[in-house]
């Protein structure tokens, strides 16, 4: 391993494949939100360009890293057209529905997507035409084409046409080509691409997904219109949990490098935090909506264990204990993640808001209080006060998103796509 923190088996090994199918999605989407999350205060901080150039550096150096690791992990290596499509379908920048990516495939290094509906766009849009244009036009060029570059140097993602939309209702609301062909200069590597490329959550190891397991075990065979996780196996389903949980992770770490390269350490640190504590509560009342717990010591745990600031498990060290007097969250001050200095690393027993958060998204009444701070731990436990708290800024911030109430629909059995 490459972390510190002890062996132990993946927190979502304790789910059935039912539970799996529906919590996948939700991380996808959770990882999509990060920047809804953290993007209102880098505009405060550095300008709507800022903002637009700080999105740009952290997707360039993140995506080509889980983008291979996915494709690893599924078994559909490769360099064509269609290997890319496939990556979307698993990638946080495009979750299933709320970002509705459509495909065709033309030929091996020939293809088209669109979007039946953008909730990035949706986000946006309220906040007018500048904001439109630097989502899809200056983040979109370098970052689609970082995302192509995973799969093939020589690909390029190019808009038919794209937002501000004309007519305002125009639906598909974007169209691109994405051509590989020899003659095509690959991109250049981006600054800083290195530290993620090289980073604990880059080379962590996890378990192979096991091929006798019940269900689909890969993606090897066609590109398929929809993913339908159901149709994955239990393994599959548990590797893929993980992986999405470490996109968060190397999002993260590039967001926090890009800020880090335009201020000085505690206001870098500062709104790493804000940014932490807004993904943080939305994604743990999603969690436990979507998996139906309650809003007690039980769902608590529960939504802790799953959470995905704190899995893989191999990779943050995390524990979370149930006892008689309450919940205990244990952060190790030694792992892959501390290492990285990505989220764990931002707490300390003065710095609490993301758990305050992160443990009112299950129930407004939770208190944090450390219950030790060792050279080796921060220990935290959980109490419910008599009335509930106010909501946090920052949650209040990254709720602004459509995604915020986003309800994933089944859309039945997907049909495979073939060569037009």
């Amino acid at each position: 391993m490459v972390s510190d923190a002890p062996d132990r088996r993946s927190a979502f090994a304790d789910l059935t494949r039912e539970q799996l199918a529906i919590l996948v999605p939700e991380l996808l989407l959770s990882g999509h939100l990060i920047d809804r999350s953290g993007m209102a205060h880098t505009i405060g901080a550095f300008g709507r360009e800022g903002m637009a150039q700080v999105a740009i550096e952290e997707w360039q150096v993140a995506s080509p890293v889980y983008t291979r690791r996915m494709q690893r992990a599924l078994g559909y290596t490769g360099d064509s057209v269609e290997t890319i499509f496939k990556g979307l379908q698993l990638d946080i920048g495009a979750p299933p529905q709320f970002m509705d990516f459509r495909y065709r495939i033309q030929d091996r290094d020939h293809g088209e997507f669109w979007l039946d509906h953008c909730g990035a766009l949706a986000d946006v849009e309220p906040m007018g035409e500048d904001y439109v244009r630097s989502m899809c036009h200056d983040i979109e060029d370098p970052t689609f084409d970082a995302t192509a570059l995973a799969t093939n140097p020589r690909a390029q993602v190019r808009p038919i046409h794209r937002p501000p939309r004309v007519p305002a209702d125009r639906t598909p609301v974007c169209a691109w080509t994405v051509i590989i062909d020899d003659s095509h200069v690959p991109p250049p590597i981006p600054a800083n691409f290195d530290i993620v490329s090289e980073s604990a959550a880059a080379q962590v190891i996890l378990d192979p997904i096991d091929p006798t397991d019940p269900g689909q075990g890969d993606y090897s065979g066609p590109l398929l219109s929809d993913l339908r996780f159901s149709d994955f196996s239990r393994s599959a389903l548990i590797r893929m949990a993980d992986e999405v949980c470490l996109q968060h992770h190397l999002l993260a770490l590039g967001f926090l490098i890009a800020i880090g390269s335009r201020t000085d350490v505690d206001a870098a640190a500062d709104i790493g935090r804000k940014q932490f504590a807004g993904i943080a509560g939305l994604t743990s009342e999603r969690l436990r909506d979507a998996l139906g717990a309650g809003d007690d010591d039980a769902a608590l745990a529960q939504v802790l264990r799953l959470h995905p600031a704190w899995n893989p498990l191999c990779y943050t060290g995390v524990q979370v204990d149930e006892h008689d007097i309450g919940v205990r969250l244990r952060i190790p001050k030694r792992s892959g993640a501390v290492s990285d200095r990505v989220w764990p690393a931002l707490l300390d027993a003065e710095h609490l808001a993301p758990i305050e958060a992160m443990a009112r998204g299950v129930n407004p009444r939770y208190t944090v209080h450390v219950t030790a701070d060792t050279d080796d731990e921060l220990a935290l436990g959980f109490l419910l006060a008599e009335q509930p708290f106010r909501e946090s800024g920052e949650v209040a911030i990254t709720r602004f998103s459509t995604g915020a109430d986003f309800r994933f629909a089944d859309r039945g059995i997907p049909l495979p796509l073939t060569v037009v």
